[in-house]
């Protein structure tokens, strides 16, 4: 197991399944997890049928291990996409925004061709 020295920026680093998730957005769910008090809980994003434009995303703590995950850990934490989700999610960035105009975990998706008006769907 090697370390490397990190640094409190907005860098982020992409995982094998291709979705990024920011070094905030890292942070937060480290955090929610520990509010839990359950070290077996990993951040499972997919991607499922549905919302205005076909595709929506979901974004939930998971212990279970699906055949075909494909498992990345940014600072402590597990990022698990299946395999039938991972096409849809290659480059996507997911962060976290604390403002007072926004809070919650946004996704930046560069595969969404058309996404509808609340910010969860896209085709």
């Amino acid at each position: 197991m090697t370390t490397e020295a990190h640094t409190e920026s907005a860098e982020a680093t992409t995982a094998p399944s291709g979705v990024i998730l920011t070094d905030v957005a890292a942070v937060k769910v480290k955090a929610l997890i520990e509010q839990e008090g359950r070290d077996d809980l990993r951040l499972r994003i997919a991607v499922q049928p549905g919302g205005c434009s076909g595709l929506r995303y979901q974004l939930f703590f998971d212990e279970r291990s699906l055949d075909g995950d494909i498992v990345a850990d940014f600072g402590g934490v597990e990022v698990v996409v299946d395999r039938m989700s991972s096409p849809y999610l290659a480059g996507a960035t997911i962060d976290f925004a604390d403002r007072i105009d926004a809070q919650g975990f946004t996704i930046d998706n560069p595969n969404a061709q058309n996404s509808c008006a609340c910010g969860d769907s896209f085709h």
